[in-house]
């Protein structure tokens, strides 16, 4: 299992290295000069090229993917050019809003995926089941831009007219300080993510019913509830997690979505407003803080892969 683990992380590690290059050489390509974007059309020759200097644009790409990468190593994460700050500073509140709204929607999402799964392969064939199995394909395929404005027309305009449209905190304040404004941005995540966690928790809980063991503990006596939660649901929870994993590896991805449909101020949004200014240093910061909540959550993920399959977890896969 201590192999497993290692080998996996070091896959992780080499993925972001290549992903680090990929943010680097797609800011390369980004149209314009980010100096004149900062300052204007107006800006003189004078502003523009102690601006190059400052953000080492007179360097040759080679070095400065060097000098960023090894930044990222130590935590320093570059200058804004557009406010002066340093990105570590500048992405700290927006970062910790971004969880935020990242982990209260997986709080949700996951348990009731978990359980709509697990009811939905309970009444396998039933009015309850077919509806859930409905409305979780419906909501799959919906894009969240698409439920997000369908909620928004809902609860925040002309029908009820009972939730804030877009999120605004006063300065000085944190975004969880009004819990209202969270509610719409948090239920778009859940909307999205939970009806692919149901549908692959009764993919996988219906096969592991009709299996030899459960219906051996069946044949025994065992009462469907010790049936379900120790032998059937350990066995389900594996190929479960990896779908976990994509879905809040998704959420850290399309939470850009969400929070620029509901101005809600974290790295989504920054990330938006740095390309708008062709603020680099933060367009990689975010990327790379993107990046590494993605490869982080696929790990943990694996390791909850490994720890429920008895195989892998005795070395059965040598």
């Amino acid at each position: 299992m201590a192999k497993l683990i290692v080998r996996r992380l070091a896959i992780s590690l080499v993925i972001l290295l290549a992903v680090s290059l990929l943010v680097f050489g797609a800011t390369l390509l980004l149209p314009g000069d980010p100096a004149r974007a900062i300052l204007g059309q107006q800006a003189t020759p004078e502003r523009i090229a102690a601006l190059h200097q400052q953000m080492h644009l007179d360097q040759p790409a080679g070095q400065r993917y060097l000098s960023w990468l090894g930044g990222l190593f130590t935590g320093d994460l570059g200058t804004s050019a557009a406010s002066g700050q340093p990105v570590i500073d500048l992405l700290a509140d927006r970062a910790r809003a971004s969880v935020f709204l990242m982990v209260a929607a997986a709080l949700i999402s996951i348990p009731a995926g978990l359980a709509l799964g697990i009811w939905s392969a309970l009444r396998r064939g039933r009015v309850a089941d077919s509806a859930i199995t409905g409305i979780s394909l419906v909501l799959a395929a919906l894009p969240e831009f698409v439920i997000g404005i369908a909620l928004v027309a809902l609860f925040a305009t002309t029908v009820l007219s009972i939730l804030p449209a877009v999120t605004m905190s006063p300065p000085g304040t944190q975004v969880w300080d009004f819990p209202a404004q969270l509610i719409l941005p948090t239920a778009v995540l859940v909307l999205v993510v939970t009806p692919y966690i149901a549908r692959m928790m009764r993919a996988t809980m219906l096969e592991v019913l009709d299996s030899g063991y459960v219906e051996m503990a069946r044949l025994k006596g065992v009462p469907e509830r010790r049936v379900i939660l120790r032998h059937a649901l350990p066995h389900a929870i594996g190929p479960v997690a990896q779908v976990v994993a994509i879905q809040l590896a998704w959420m850290a991805g399309g939470v850009v979505v969400v929070e620029f449909l509901f101005r809600y101020p974290g790295l989504g949004q920054a990330l938006i407003e740095a390309v708008d200014y062709r603020d680099v240093q933060v367009v990689q910061a975010v990327t790379m803080i993107v990046a590494v909540i993605y490869i982080v959550v696929n790990l943990l993920a694996d390791v909850v892969g490994i720890l429920a399959n008895p195989k892998l977890r005795t070395g059965g896969d040598r």
